[in-house]
């Protein structure tokens, strides 16, 4: 098996348990502290996701490229080089903006959010920004060798810790008020970042193949060509992450605002963002850990294809993760849509946010190619394309969401059609340019099978929930509907030719059960 399908596999699994351990999280939280807690938290959230952002300055992506390429040339002292001009720049970075984010903090929750008490939050979570620095050089150093388990543990760590904190520490703060509990929230999220940068500094300790503090000062002077070559991947790369960030911080802000136009309180349009944001939305990013996944993958494995000038290679893999993502997604789409309501009643007790998940769910097969999208264009040096279609879809969203949130008529509802607007643009914009660079066919027979297949199996878990075993439990009926439409979605994709059985064989442990 290639280095890329292990490593996509290895980040398949662990992102699934991330995922999942994720979601527990938040039904944990959502449990806790309520709409209106996790709306303070999410509120609180793009501005943390903002200034980690700026410290990162696009470089895990550009650490995974570039070590990708020194390794295949066996290229060690370049290696340490990037790793130190990387720590150097992100550690620095840190030391300033951690700081200002205490500082600015009081500020940002009375002026620009129209709920003051984001201050606690807010405050909470600022020790997790220099860990997260760190961490991040990390990861792209590991993913750059294409070695993807210590990145993959680290994350499951991560989010055991603060599903383990969760509970007990809102539970303790809560009699406070809302706004500590939300905050005690964010803390369990640093440890857990803190837990996951021990484990990552050990990891990197025993498999390092060089000293890294050997000389680290002379590295840096001695690294300004590392620099330059980091920073043509990592400043296009961070300014499409910003432009995303940035929109992300305003969204709350926008959607708060527009609300207040439409003759909603402050206090429910928190809870309305809540519901969206803290609800929906994770529910309907779960199936990105694949995304993510390939997305991590297809970086070192096209940047190495690229160097070789393997064209062939480039479009072999793409199509690959493209395939792969839509069939995968399909199946998440259906489930998503024809049991939005029973999924929102067993996790979070209440169906608020099932509107959002059958009104966005049919866009999510869009938004899932985008990261893979992304990753093509950053590894072939596009990055500074993808960032310009960040920013017009960014910008385009933004727009929308005012225009239709400040109606009466449409509500939280516009902030919806707002985002789904954003990432289907941006993924247009991706798509149409990578095919400027990477020739591409287009099998239009396989993707209208696959919608068939899609709509033959939500046909039939809809039909099975909405008349077999209507006095049993909800979870029963809700898992025997899923099971269904898993079953005959897997069978179709087989029979339909979606799936052969040379590529069924490649997947770990399951090819050792199929017969030659």
């Amino acid at each position: 098996m290639s280095k890329f399908l292990k490593g996509t596999f290895i980040l398949l699994a662990a992102g699934f348990i991330t995922r999942v351990l994720g979601f527990i999280y938040r039904i944990v939280l959502a449990r806790s502290i309520g709409e209106e807690g996790v709306g303070l938290y999410m509120m609180a959230y793009p501005t943390f996701i903002l200034v980690v952002t700026i410290i990162q300055l696009g470089l895990p992506v550009a650490i995974s490229k570039n070590i990708a390429e020194a390794e295949a040339k066996k290229d060690y002292a370049e290696i340490k080089k990037i790793l130190v001009v990387s720590l150097a720049i992100t550690v620095g970075l840190s030391i300033i903006l951690t700081p200002a984010l205490i500082l600015l903090a009081p500020l940002l929750s009375r002026t620009l959010f129209t709920d003051p008490r984001t201050y606690y939050p807010l405050m909470a979570i600022s020790p997790a920004i220099p860990i997260i620095a760190i961490a991040s050089v990390l990861r792209g150093y590991f993913q750059g060798r294409q070695n993807m388990r210590p990145s993959a543990l680290s994350q499951i760590l991560e989010q055991f810790v603060r599903i383990t904190l969760i509970a007990t520490a809102t539970k303790t703060f809560l009699p406070y008020g809302v706004e500590y509990a939300a905050a005690a929230a964010m803390a369990a999220s640093v440890l857990g970042e803190l837990l996951s940068l021990i484990y990552l500094l050990t990891t990197f300790k025993l498999k390092k193949r060089f000293k890294l503090r050997k000389n680290f000062f002379q590295f840096v002077h001695k690294g300004k060509q590392t620099f330059k070559d980091l920073m043509e991947i990592a400043l296009p790369t961070m300014g499409s992450r910003m432009i995303g960030s940035i929109s992300w911080f305003f969204e709350p802000i926008v959607v708060a605002h527009s609300l207040a136009l439409a003759g909603v309180l402050a206090v429910n349009a928190t809870k309305q963002y809540g519901a969206l944001t803290g609800y929906a939305m994770p529910l309907l990013m779960l199936p990105s850990f694949v995304t993510f996944s390939l997305a991590t993958s297809l970086v070192p494995a096209i940047s190495e294809a690229n160097s070789k000038n393997q064209h062939k290679l480039i479009e072999y893999r793409l199509q690959q993760a493209l395939r792969f993502v839509f069939l995968t997604g399909g199946l998440a789409v259906i489930l998503l849509y024809v049991l939005a309501d029973p999924l929102m009643e067993l996790m979070y007790g209440s169906t608020k946010g099932s509107y959002f998940i059958r009104l966005m769910a049919p866009f999510m097969l869009v938004y899932y190619y985008q990261g893979p999208l992304q990753a093509v264009l950053q590894a072939l040096n596009l990055a500074r394309a993808a960032m310009i279609n960040s920013l017009v879809g960014s910008v385009v969203k933004t727009a929308v969401i005012f225009l239709l949130a400040s109606q009466a008529t449409f509500g939280i509802t516009g902030a919806a059609l707002g985002i789904v607007v954003g990432f289907v643009l941006v993924t247009g914009l991706h798509f149409a340019t990578v095919l400027k660079k990477v020739p591409f066919s287009f099998y239009i027979r396989d993707y209208l099978k696959g919608f068939l297949v899609m709509g033959l199996s939500g046909w039939l878990g809809y039909w099975l929930f909405e008349h077999f075993l209507l006095q049993g439990n909800l979870i029963i009926r809700v898992t025997t509907s899923a099971l269904a439409m898993m079953l005959s979605y897997i069978v179709m994709l087989v029979v339909f030719g979606l799936i052969k059985k040379e590529e069924m064989k490649r997947i770990p442990w399951i090819g050792n059960l199929i017969p030659s």
